[in-house]
């Protein structure tokens, strides 16, 4: 029997506004954490990006937030990046105007004045990342020190970034007796001290899902030509509801965007060296369905969570087995199925077949070419491949 919102204790008003988004029943990390969460109870998620952990913790969050009498923040959620500020942000600003709350998303590269007047009038709701969030707290432009619960997300990511000490840091500033949500991909290593050290008898819950991840995805692999290649792609885009392409470098994805756009792709790049603005505008569009395709590089793309990405393109073949399953799950998200394709030259070929036997794989390789009648179906393809 599938549990329901409300049988995990959501309150009514935030059920009906998950409903007109199109939400009616949780995923398992939220199934899982949603109940403890609601209770008061410290929770630590072991879930990946991608399995539906920014409504395990943004739904009891909002539920519990209330105004300080002076304006200041109650519920901080910290993020190790911007595009995970924005995309947690998007989850949490529906949910909090119905109880009309004031979330702000803070994190560098953008102007701090403009972000530390919105902070004056009064905020219920901080989504930051580490670093921005201090130089707000130093500016004494933010008070944490009457936050009631704290999420860290990402915690495993924090980690690789070095993120933690500042954590520690923002944590330390907490006067109150709070509530604490941490999520992590793992809880080993500094992610583990930080369990012990800032969460009280918390309630665990683990989602198994990298098998499932990949045993739902279809996967092809494909010979393809040099003068050839970008046609292959643009047919496959053409196809497709959202297509996610990826380059090993910057100067690769600018080029791939601009050949794309000569094939008539409605398309955009993302990566370190654009503006931040740039890389929010098309992380946007690509969300609404404005553009077709995103390619972007395996750095700028961490984190990355879009609904209904039907095909992942590699465009370069993955360096590993490692990356290849970080970019294909961009298309297994949550319960969704999707294709994994990867494009490959004929002085590729061995480092495919390495790959293959890496990933547990045995499948053909097939040459083609961009009148391909196989590129229109996908699905189709992966199943008569056998």
């Amino acid at each position: 029997m599938t549990t329901t919102f409300a049988q995990l204790g959501v309150p009514k008003d935030l059920i009906f506004a998950l409903a007109e988004q199109g939400i009616e029943s949780p995923f398992a990390i939220q199934s899982l954490a949603i109940g403890d969460a609601m209770d008061g109870r410290d929770v630590c998620g072991k879930a990946k990006t991608g399995s539906g952990k920014t409504l395990a913790f943004s739904l009891p969050a909002i539920a519990h937030t209330e105004r300080h009498e002076k304006g200041k923040p109650t519920t901080l959620v910290l993020t190790p990046t911007r595009e995970l500020a924005n995309q947690i942000a998007g989850v949490v600003k529906p949910l909090a105007t119905v109880r009309q709350l004031r979330p702000i998303a803070v994190y560098g590269g953008t102007n701090i004045d403009k972000q530390m007047e919105t902070i004056a009038k009064g905020i219920d709701i901080i989504i930051a990342t580490p670093g921005r969030l201090i130089d707000l707290i130093d500016r004494g432009a933010v008070d944490v020190a009457f936050v009631q619960r704290v999420v860290v997300d990402e915690a495993d990511r924090m980690a690789d970034m070095g993120f933690l000490p500042q954590v520690e840091w923002i944590l330390r500033h907490i006067r109150t007796d709070h509530q604490t949500m941490l999520f992590s991909a793992t809880l080993d290593g500094a992610v583990d001290t930080v369990v012990k050290r800032h969460l009280r008898d918390p309630v665990f819950h683990e989602v198994f899902e990298a098998e499932v991840t990949v045993s739902e995805m279809g996967h092809l692999f494909v010979a393809v030509h040099k003068m050839n290649r970008v046609q292959v792609a643009a047919r496959i885009i053409n196809q497709s509801t959202k297509t996610l392409l990826f380059t090993r470098t910057k100067r690769g994805a600018d080029q791939l965007e601009r050949e794309l756009r000569s094939e008539g792709v409605q398309v955009a790049a993302i990566h370190g060296d654009l503006r931040q603005t740039q890389r929010e505008k098309a992380l946007s569009d690509f969300s609404k369905g404005k553009l077709k395709a995103l390619v972007a590089t395996d750095v700028a793309a961490r984190g990355l969570h879009v609904d209904d990405v039907g095909v992942v393109i590699h465009y370069n073949p993955p360096e590993d087995h490692k990356t290849y399953l970080h970019r294909s799950g961009r298309t297994a998200r949550a319960g969704a199925a999707g294709t994994a394709v990867t494009m490959f030259l004929w002085d590729e070929e061995l480092q495919v077949r390495q790959l293959q036997r890496r990933l547990g794989l045995k499948l053909p390789l097939h040459e083609i070419f961009s009148n391909d009648a196989r590129l229109d179906d996908l699905p189709t393809w992966v199943r008569q491949q056998g």
